[in-house]
C-alpha cells in the first residue's frame, strides 16, 4: 500500500472525527477507533466517498488493557502500520475525586494517560526506521495552567501529556519523527454532554471562548507538519497559558479558585 496510513483515537465525534478527515484530505488511508462503530462507520463511508482513500473501522475501548495491542493487530492483520498517531480519545469525570469509585478513576488513567503512551511507545520504533512519523497528542489548555477543583484527574493528565510530549519531541528531533501536544480550550464537540455538565459551562462561559473541532484539529495537524512541541489554538487560549506561566502559585491558585466556585454556581 503505497498511501501512509493514520491512526485516530476517540474518532466517533468532535476533534476526533476532524483529525481523520484533515488527514484523509492530506491523502492518507486512516484508521479510526472508538467505542461506537456504527458512529466509527458512518464517518468512514463518509472519508471514503469523499477523499478515495481507505478506512479502517476498529471498535475497541481503551480502557481495556488488551485494546492498544488489539488495535495494531487489527492493522498488522491487513498489512497495514502506523505513520501518523492521533492520541484523541478522552473524556472527564466531574465531582470531587473522593466521591468517584477507583474503578472509575482507574479505567480514566487507563485510557486518558496509560493507552496513549503505549500506542506511542509501540509505533515509534517503526516511525524511526521509517525515518518519517507524525504523533498528536490532543493534551488540554487544562495542562497548562494551576489544577483546579472537580474533575481531580484531568488536568493533572494533560499536563503529563504536554510533558510526555515535550520530552518525545526532543528525543527524536532529526528522526524524521514529528511530536505535538495539541492543547484546546473550550471546544464544540460532546465532551460536555457526556459529562453532563453542558448547561453549566455554556452558561459561565462567553461565546469567544469557545472554538470548533474542526479548526482545532486544522491547528494541531499544522503544529505537527511544523514540528512545533506545543500548540494552543485560539488567540484568548494563548493569553491564558501566557498568563499562568507568570504568575505566583498562590494567586494563580486563588483564581482558579474563584473560577470553580463560579461554575457550581451556575
Amino acid at each position: 500500500m503505497d498511501r501512509r496510513l493514520a491512526l485516530v483515537t476517540g474518532a466517533s465525534a468532535g476533534i476526533g472525527a476532524a483529525f481523520a478527515r484533515i488527514y484523509a484530505s492530506h491523502g492518507y488511508d486512516v484508521a479510526l477507533t472508538a467505542r461506537r462503530a456504527d458512529r466509527l462507520t458512518l464517518l468512514a463511508d463518509e472519508i471514503r466517498m469523499k477523499y478515495g482513500v481507505e478506512t479502517l473501522v476498529i471498535a475497541a475501548d481503551l480502557a481495556e488493557t488488551s485494546a492498544p495491542q488489539a488495535i495494531l493487530d487489527h492493522l498488522a492483520s491487513h498489512g497495514r502500520h502506523v505513520d501518523a498517531l492521533v492520541n484523541n480519545a478522552g473524556y472527564g469525570i466531574a465531582g470531587p475525586y473522593g466521591d468517584t469509585p477507583w474503578a472509575q478513576h482507574a479505567a480514566f488513567i487507563q485510557v486518558m494517560l496509560t493507552a496513549p503512551s503505549e500506542l506511542a511507545h509501540k509505533v515509534l520504533p517503526g516511525m524511526v526506521e521509517r525515518r518519517f512519523g507524525r504523533i498528536v497528542n490532543v493534551a488540554s489548555l487544562a495542562g497548562l495552567v494551576p489544577g483546579a477543583g472537580g474533575a481531580t484527574l484531568y488536568g493533572a493528565v494533560k499536563s503529563y501529556l504536554v510533558k510526555f510530549t515535550q520530552s518525545l519531541h526532543l528525543e527524536n528531533l532529526n528522526s524524521g519523527v514529528q511530536v505535538s501536544a495539541l492543547c484546546p480550550g473550550f471546544t464544540y464537540s460532546e465532551f460536555h454532554d457526556v459529562n453532563g455538565n453542558r448547561e453549566q459551562i455554556n452558561a459561565a462561559t462567553p461565546p469567544w471562548l469557545w472554538l470548533g473541532a474542526d479548526e482545532v484539529a486544522a491547528a494541531g495537524y499544522e503544529a505537527v507538519e511544523a514540528n512545533r512541541p506545543i500548540c494552543v489554538p485560539g488567540a484568548p487560549n494563548k493569553a491564558i497559558a501566557a498568563v499562568a506561566k507568570i504568575l505566583p502559585d498562590e494567586w494563580a491558585l486563588a483564581l482558579m479558585a474563584s473560577q470553580g466556585s463560579r461554575f457550581r454556581k451556575v
